[in-house]
């Protein structure tokens, strides 16, 4: 087998295998055996990317803070036998999550107090539809996938609400509220940020987006929207706004551990939980395959010359790198207070996406510009972001000088 040929076939080598079991039904049930396979597979290799992303969190964490992470879980049925540094330990976190006691206060509503962790679990995954994981992989193609995106990420704060409602407790429901807050003060700069690329690239189509990045510049530089000044600053907004998104440090006030109650969670125990702390890590995989595939290139390839790995691994690749930029942002900032959390928004991150989104408009309009002239774009592009970024910065300061502590002797 050639080169190519043989390139071709690990590009095309998981459609086949799909189209190999389909073909084994009958021409009626085939539509709905294809979905279910789509499904399947979606679940298994985030379930399984969930999974190890915990130990790999508390390891990475704690190579951080000096200290040992998670390394006794072994083969339970195995006496005395290898440890495997801990990689199991997220199948014993699940044992336990299974068999530990589901407490439901008497005054709860039972319904809503289960349908909240369950409809949480199902809205983060709804977003994983549209994400292009390689060059033919994507699950459903829709015109309006970013905006289908966004629209089915949205709900998961009805079930957080439901959550701090049902659970018939003061402290989580305002706990609830403040989860609520958050969410929605971030969720108009995740947007905006994404606007631009939506501007340049003339589409909502997040396969389309892709493919929008994949010239190269000099022969062997990536057409990225990341490599642009509307892109980078557009990207840099997108990560601060999907950390509080999906309630990641330093952003993780709702449920912080130095918080009296769990926040919303006070309630819940068990399984029901795990299932919180499911949607959580499920919201940021689904977050960070959108960043990868709107300013990272999604799966297109770095460099002309790895062209010849297949295009899913790359995302994968991709995204594991998100991952554990996002662990090392939780390693490393301390924790922000409610006030500064909403006023970095509102007075920081709201008015820069806008000017970005101007600036996009600028890009776009001046893409014809001459070779000579396109150093003149470059410039003022930046300047366009650099110069409000530094007097935002220094008005929203003003007044706040660093806090004095006073301790009782």
């Amino acid at each position: 087998m050639s080169a190519a040929a043989s390139e071709a076939f690990l590009e095309r080598a998981p459609l086949e295998l799909r189209d190999a079991i389909v073909a084994w039904f009958p021409e009626s049930a085939q539509w709905l055996v294809h979905q279910l396979i789509t499904i399947i597979v979606i679940l298994t290799v985030f379930g399984v990317l969930f999974a190890f992303t915990t130990i790999a969190e508390r390891k990475l964490l704690s190579r951080l803070q000096n200290r040992l992470g998670p390394n006794r879980a072994g083969l339970p049925w195995w006496k005395n036998g290898p440890r495997l540094w801990g990689l199991t330990q997220p199948f014993a976190d699940a044992v336990k999550a299974l068999t530990k006691e589901d407490i439901v206060p008497a005054g709860a509503d039972k319904l809503l107090h289960f349908l909240a962790p369950v409809c949480i679990v199902a809205f983060s995954l709804l977003g994983y539809a549209v994400l292009p994981y390689g060059r033919n992989l994507i699950p459903v193609e829709l015109d309006a996938a970013v905006l289908y995106f966004f629209a089915a990420g949205a709900a998961t704060e009805l079930a957080i609400f439901m959550a701090g409602w049902a659970s018939r407790n003061k402290y989580s429901m305002l706990a609830a509220m403040r989860a609520l807050a958050q969410l929605i003060s971030y969720e108009l700069p995740l947007i905006l940020s994404v606007v631009p690329v939506l501007l340049v690239a003339g589409t909502l189509s997040t396969q389309e987006i892709v493919l929008a990045q994949g010239d190269w510049a000099f022969g062997f530089l990536p057409a990225w929207h990341v490599f642009t000044p509307w892109g980078f600053a557009g990207f840099v907004i997108f990560l601060i706004s999907a950390l509080a998104e999906s309630n990641r440090s330093p952003f993780d006030l709702p449920e912080a551990e130095s918080e009296l109650i769990a926040g919303h969670l006070t309630e819940y125990s068990g399984f029901k939980y795990a299932l919180f702390f499911m949607a959580e890590y499920f919201g940021l995989f689904a977050l960070s395959g959108l960043g990868i595939t709107v300013f990272l290139g999604g799966w297109q390839a770095p460099f002309p010359f790895l062209e010849f790995i297949p295009s899913y691994l790359w995302f994968m690749g991709k995204l594991v790198g998100m991952i554990v930029f996002f662990i090392w942002i939780r390693g490393t900032l301390l924790r922000l207070r409610i006030d500064q959390l909403t006023r970095l928004s509102w007075q920081f991150l709201v008015p820069l996406a806008l000017l970005n989104l101007a600036n996009a408009a600028f890009w776009s309009l001046t893409a014809g510009w001459s070779p000579t002239l396109q150093v003149v774009r470059w410039i003022v592009s930046a300047a366009i972001v650099i110069v409000p970024f530094i007097w935002i910065g220094r008005r929203l300061n003003q007044g706040r000088g660093p806090r004095t502590y006073r301790y009782a002797t």
